[in-house]
C-alpha cells in the first residue's frame, strides 16, 4: 500500500480543496431546497497520480470516475483493499465492455443498446448489478455521446429486461461556452425527462450532471452526482 505523508503539501492541499467542495455543495444544495446527502461528489481521476487518488479516499472521498481504462484498471488494482465505488465515465467501446462489467460499479454513459446487452452478457451473476445511468444528447454536439431525448424511453425499457443491469438514472455532458442560463435550461430538461420517465413507472433515482464550473447550476436542477476533476485535484498539468 501507497503511504503518504501526512503533513506532504499533496496532502494540504487536496484536503483544502475538498473541504472548499464540500461546503459549496452544501450550501448548493442548501439554497436548492436540498439535503447536502442528497448530492455525492464523483472524483474525476483522468491523469491524476496514484497517489492523489489514495490521497482522497484517506480524506473520504469514497466515489471515483475514470475515463480511460489504461489508467483506471492499474489503479483499481492497487487500491482493491480500499473499499472504493469506481465510476466508468467515459463513452464505452464494444470491444471494452468486458473490463467495465467486471471491475466497475456503475456506467454513466450508456447510450446504445448494442452496449448494454454486452454489459449484461459480461457481468458475473455473483456480484451485484452494475449500475447504469443512460446517457441524454440535449443539444446538438458532435463531440458528445448520447441518445435523443425522444429515444430514451426505449432504451430504459430494454435495460429494464436486462438483469444484470440495474437502471439508475440519466446523465449529460454539456457542450462547452454556454452561459449560465442555457446551462441551467438544459439541466432542468434532464430532470423534467427523468420525471417524465417516472411517470411511466421507470423508478430513476439519480441525475448525473454537473462538472467543476457548473455544478452548482446542476445541484439546482437535481443532480445527485457531480462529476468533480478540475475543483478536487487542481488543473491539469
Amino acid at each position: 500500500m501507497l503511504i503518504i505523508p501526512q503533513n506532504s503539501p499533496m496532502n494540504a492541499d487536496l484536503a483544502h480543496r475538498l473541504a472548499q467542495l464540500r461546503a459549496q455543495i452544501a450550501q448548493a444544495a442548501q439554497s436548492a431546497g436540498r439535503s447536502e446527502d442528497s448530492v455525492t461528489p464523483v472524483a474525476v481521476c483522468k491523469g491524476q497520480s496514484l497517489a492523489a487518488v489514495q490521497t482522497l479516499a484517506h480524506l473520504g472521498v469514497e466515489h471515483f470516475g475514470e475515463s480511460y481504462l489504461q489508467e483506471a484498471l492499474p489503479r483499481i488494482q492497487q487500491l482493491a483493499g480500499a473499499e472504493l465505488t469506481w465510476h466508468f465515465i467515459g463513452r464505452l467501446q464494444a470491444n471494452k465492455t468486458r473490463p467495465v462489467a467486471t471491475h466497475f460499479s456503475w456506467v454513466h454513459a450508456l447510450d446504445r443498446a448494442r452496449i448494454a446487452e454486452r454489459l449484461n452478457e459480461q457481468r458475473s451473476p455473483l456480484v451485484p448489478p452494475l449500475n447504469v445511468c443512460l446517457q441524454v444528447k440535449l443539444a446538438d454536439d458532435p463531440a458528445k455521446g448520447g441518445c435523443a431525448a425522444d429515444e430514451v424511453g426505449e432504451l430504459v425499457a430494454l435495460v429494464h429486461k436486462l438483469p444484470r443491469l440495474r437502471l439508475r438514472g440519466l446523465m449529460c455532458m454539456l457542450p462547452t461556452g454556454l452561459e449560465a442560463a442555457a446551462q441551467s435550461a438544459h439541466f432542468q430538461a434532464l430532470q423534467r425527462l427523468q420525471q417524465q420517465l417516472n411517470a411511466g413507472g421507470a423508478q430513476l433515482d439519480t441525475l448525473s450532471m454537473g462538472m467543476s464550473d457548473d455544478f452548482p447550476l446542476a445541484i439546482a436542477g437535481g443532480a445527485t452526482l457531480v462529476r468533480i476533476g478540475t475543483a478536487l485535484f487542481g488543473p491539469r498539468s
